[in-house]
């Protein structure tokens, strides 16, 4: 699917089958990295069907962990 409908993009993150556990948001027709979440006032969720998600995801883990890792350090 190339350009999917507004209306098509506002069902998919409501539909129970592309979340695993509930928790986590996989649908690979989805090309956004961060849809909305069934509950909007919760955060933010990240699709984890589409690599550049994934690739976000692990961004930003190294970047809180050098960070942290940078704290600790200077507390030493």
């Amino acid at each position: 699917m190339e350009n999917p409908s507004k209306e098509t993009e506002e069902k998919w993150p409501k539909d129970p089958k592309n979340w695993i556990w509930g928790i986590f948001y996989f649908n690979p027709e989805e090309k956004r990295i961060t849809p909305p979440k069934r509950i909007p006032s919760i955060g933010f969720t990240i699709n984890f069907a589409n690599p550049k998600s994934v690739l976000f995801m692990i961004g930003a883990i190294l970047f809180f962990a050098f960070i942290l890792f940078s704290i600790i350090k200077k507390n030493l």
